[in-house]
């Protein structure tokens, strides 16, 4: 008998393991006019792109995608989330999406590669001088088990360098977001004891998790960014708080702690603390654990003291991380 419990419960305890755990990436693959067939978000045969462009998603990252079709049905992408006026994946911006792909190098000109066929791929600027802001809504295609990367990458020249330079401004105008910009694509020099970067012309970052079709009903909630490197531990007693270990992300209650640093072309990873139910946040919301299907809001805001010119796209913002397999 006793070999027969020591049996049960070995087989308790190993149980969870036969689950299984793997990657995930996902970005905005559809618009408000969504069909079953913009759900794959996997490059296949049929449909080598995908739901993205494999410029912007490696051939490493794409094995990470997900093909949906015959998991989901197309209300899975576009389902209501209360508090916002969103039901899609989407990407929004301020200014018109009509922009070409400036981190695209090339002596000949043009838009990127299948570009104009495709043009929820083109870009929105937010030029020197200019408030705006770039959003996206991006549905996560597991349940996480792990933290959630925001992954950002935008493309970031020097005031007006497109239009001088065309497609060649990457690589004489590349930019990062709150430098000092010097005459003819330079960088200004500092003395020591000056911040080489403009603080107030940083953008600001709000992440914001909403309930989807396959979790019970909870309150929106803001995510809670680690400070990397940091000590990764972001509690006081049993709640949370901003400090030097983690930051809430919301730039309306916190317009000082949330800046962001951009630079062109390359990404920015931004790692959130895995949602637990119960647990209360630095502003006393209470988190709740997410499931595949819902939905991450990213907002990204300029301020008007922004010093240079940025492109974002639908495809700049990817979730990444580790969750639930499917199979």
């Amino acid at each position: 008998m006793r070999w027969f419990i020591a049996l049960m419960l070995a087989l308790v305890m190993v149980t969870p393991a036969f689950a299984g755990e793997d990657p995930y990436v996902a970005t905005v693959t559809c618009t408000a006019n969504t069909t079953a067939a913009c759900l794959s978000d996997r490059p296949t045969t049929a449909n080598p792109a995908g739901g993205t462009n494999p410029w912007y998603v490696s051939e490493k990252h794409q094995q990470f995608l997900l093909d949906e079709v015959g998991f989901l049905t197309s209300d899975a992408m576009c389902q209501p989330i209360s508090g916002t006026t969103s039901q899609c994946e989407q990407f929004k911006s301020i200014s018109e999406i009509n922009q070409p792909e400036i981190c695209y190098y090339t002596t000949a000109g043009g838009f990127l590669p299948g570009e104009p066929a495709n043009g929820k791929l083109k870009n929105a600027v937010v030029r020197a001088g200019n408030a705006g802001k770039f959003e996206w809504y991006v549905r996560l295609p597991k349940k996480p088990s792990g933290e959630i990367n925001l992954v950002l990458e935008c493309g970031v020249l020097k005031p007006n360098s497109f239009t001088f330079n065309g497609y060649q401004s990457i690589e004489r105008c590349a930019a990062e977001t709150g430098e000092r910009v010097g005459p003819n694509c330079t960088r200004l020099e500092v003395d020591p004891g000056t911040n080489p970067l403009q603080v107030r012309a940083l953008p600001t970052i709000t992440a914001i998790a909403y309930p989807g079709k396959y979790n019970f009903p909870f309150a929106p909630f803001n995510l809670t960014a680690f400070r990397n490197p940091g000590s990764y531990s972001p509690f006081s007693g049993i709640n949370m708080v901003n400090g030097a270990a983690a930051q809430l992300l919301d730039d309306i209650k916190y317009p000082d702690d949330t800046k962001i640093l951009l630079k062109a072309c390359m990404d920015k990873t931004i790692v959130t603390k895995l949602p637990v139910t119960g647990q209360v946040n630095a502003t006393g919301d209470v988190e709740t654990d997410l499931e595949y299907g819902d939905m991450i809001y990213v907002r990204l805001d300029i301020p008007r003291y922004n010093s240079v010119d940025i492109y974002c796209n639908a495809q700049s913002l990817k979730l990444a991380g580790v969750g639930e397999t499917w199979y």
